[in-house]
């Protein structure tokens, strides 16, 4: 079989647990590589270099080009294609990870207790609870449905990237918006599940839950260029900075690796770093 087929292969064994976007951008990569090597035979460490240095002109797509490519062979190597990964020795570029924004549990507070010039209040004060005190993605916001949801037990039934579902807890001030949110404005078209809808009773979409977060941080006098994801990764600190273990955030936030989870304790160092910096005497700030 050509290396174009094992490629497809391996798409179709991707496609079960990776979102469309993933499988997508590793369909494309691996084409280009397909067209320089025609079989995994000639898939040699030499031939990944050339494919390299052809295709990635900068770190960033280097490393993704690499990391594409060494999945399909890790594939290739346990289907007992290849008998050795021809990856292995060749180095991604070193790459500096920007750290996500987050807000100070005093900011968040604020945020939260902030009265909002809307329509909608009751439903943008529980959509805001919801996703500071459970850490969800926008897509996971407008995906949330009523029969997923139960306030009785406080947890919420949440389905991820690549469709994997989770549970996460709900503490009481988000479980009390959310019931007056339902008692007092919720007017759902019939047959629409969906926890947050917009006057027309249909499902609210990412960029309306974007804008929400928006507007709500100027309302509180806090930076405009907030966002859901702002409150996801505010929700991981705080709780890295309460004691909560990396494991526990981990699978509250839904990330497949732990690696990727790991962020958020630099975070906290940070944070660490910086009050330190501030009031301790001999941090060497310079201040008296």
């Amino acid at each position: 079989m050509s290396l174009d087929g094992h490629v497809q292969r391996f798409l179709d064994h991707l496609a079960v647990g990776r979102s469309v976007l993933t499988v997508k951008a590793y369909g494309t990569d691996l084409a280009q590589l397909a067209t320089l090597v025609s079989s995994p035979e000639a898939l040699t460490s030499e031939a990944v270099h050339r494919y390299l240095r052809s295709y990635s002109k900068g770190g960033v797509t280097r490393a993704r080009k690499l990391a594409a490519v060494r999945a399909l062979t890790q594939f290739l190597v346990q289907g007992g294609v290849l008998e050795h990964d021809p990856t292995i020795g060749i180095e991604a570029p070193y790459r500096r990870r920007t750290l996500p924004k987050v807000v100070d549990q005093h900011q968040a507070e604020t945020l939260l207790e902030t009265d909002q010039a809307s329509k909608t209040p009751l439903r943008d004060r529980a959509l805001l609870e919801l996703a500071y005190g459970a850490g969800l993605r926008a897509s996971e916001l407008v995906a949330a449905n009523v029969l997923d949801l139960d306030l009785r037990r406080l947890i919420l039934l949440v389905s991820g990237k690549g469709n994997k579902q989770r549970t996460v807890v709900l503490g009481q001030p988000c479980a009390d918006a959310l019931t007056a949110y339902f008692e007092g404005e919720r007017r759902a078209k019939p047959g629409v599940e969906a926890v947050f809808v917009g006057p027309s009773g249909q499902r609210l979409s990412v960029r309306t839950v974007g804008n929400l977060v928006k507007r709500a941080a100027r309302a509180a006098g806090l930076p405009d260029d907030m966002s859901p994801h702002t409150l996801r990764h505010s929700f991981a600190t705080h709780l890295l900075d309460g004691g909560a273990d990396l494991k526990t955030v981990q699978q509250l936030l839904g990330h497949e690796s732990l690696a990727t989870t790991q962020i958020y304790t630099h975070i906290s160092v940070e944070r660490l770093r910086d009050a330190v910096s501030k009031a301790h005497p001999r941090s060497g700030s310079g201040s008296d």
